[in-house]
């Protein structure tokens, strides 16, 4: 198991002048959201939040709007003080941090980037990526080549002395990436970075992203309300629903396994045949009792696009493997029920 990096265990907030007697009545009552408004005139904003994030992970946190995913992520740094429960960051608790330290590692150990930039319209590309360096005092040279670093790992060589008027709105947002990154944080927290962007632009930076992220093995908390962006950029991804997490899984897991009729009507109109492996929708060897000369064979890891194109051919069904070796069969009856996705048999 890698380092964890980000934990959160049982963490609550409530808003509200009476929320101490609201939390007390939740933990010794097991009141929900409603009764806590009606007697306390209190807000559930986050419910028993409890996630491991490890490094390098992109954990995507997603919901509709008031789901509550920007009120949990904005616990991780302290912006916001929970009600009841516990957060570390690098095996600390934030909680215990002094105001000193607390700024230490908002500014040192993450960064932040938020759907609309607030990039600084009289600096330079340069002078706006380095500014929070500029801001700790770090030599203008030093800051400088740590900008000019950035933007390339942002593709953004060239632009250095543009002002953000000149820029794309794709182009404004990997400056706020690069910004983020100017200070080689190990966490970085997005909230909805894209979600203003055009579609095909929105694709190309998630893309990036994700390959930037992998590349410099970045923690990131990545907030969206889009399941597709999720699920096209996210390691694992939390469901919320009124401050619960309804749900934590890997793509495929939240796709195949919906753990109630809410998660089930997110996933609904998505395509699985990228998403859904093999691995999942086998049945085991002995379950066919034909024959399996010259029956066509995939990896465990091949999604179902490529088991259709094996089974379009052929009668019989695709033998699964491992490592050369045969472990499983998908029938066409099976591979249908993939396609659909999240179905009972």
């Amino acid at each position: 198991m890698s380092e964890s990096v980000v934990k959160l265990t049982d963490v609550w907030k409530i808003f509200g002048d009476r929320a101490a007697e609201a939390m007390a009545a939740v933990k010794s009552e097991g009141i929900g959201k409603p009764e806590v408004l009606e007697r306390f005139g209190c807000v559930v904003g986050v419910q028993s939040a409890t996630f491991d994030v490890p490094r390098g992970e992109i954990f995507c946190i997603m919901g509709l709007s008031g789901s509550g995913k920007s009120t949990l992520v904005r616990h991780v740094n302290r912006l916001i003080e929970p009600t009841s429960g516990n957060i570390e960051i690098l095996g600390q608790d934030v909680s215990a941090m002094s105001e000193a330290e607390l700024r230490a590692v908002r500014a040192t150990k993450i960064g932040m980037v938020f759907q609309h930039m607030a990039l600084m319209p009289h600096r330079s590309v340069r002078d706006n990526v380095a500014y929070p360096l500029e801001i700790r005092k770090v030599s203008k040279a030093k800051r400088w080549a740590v900008s000019d670093h950035a933007l390339e790992l942002v593709n953004l060589v060239g632009y250095e002395d543009r002002l953000p008027k000149e820029l794309s709105g794709g182009m404004q947002q990997r400056v706020g990436i690069a910004r983020a990154l100017a200070s080689d944080p190990e966490i970085l927290l997005m909230d909805e970075p894209f979600s203003a962007l055009d579609p095909l632009i929105r694709m190309q930076l998630q893309d990036q992203f994700k390959a930037l992220v992998a590349q410099l093995q970045k923690t990131t908390l990545f907030i969206t309300h889009d399941l597709d962006e999720a699920i096209r950029i996210g390691h694992r991804i939390a469901i919320m629903k009124d401050g619960l997490i309804v749900q934590i899984g890997t793509p495929e897991e939240i796709v195949m396994n919906p753990a109630d009729e809410y998660v089930r009507e997110f996933v609904q109109g998505i395509s699985k045949l990228k998403l859904v492996k093999a691995h999942s929708i086998m049945e085991p060897l002995d379950s066919y009792s034909g024959s399996l000369k010259g029956a066509p064979r995939a990896d465990e890891g091949a999604d179902l696009d490529q088991l259709i194109d094996l089974a379009v051919d052929t009668d019989k069904p695709v033998v699964i493997t491992d490592s050369g070796k045969d472990i499983g069969v998908v029938t066409k009856p099976r591979l249908l029920r993939g396609i659909q996705g999240g179905k009972d048999d």
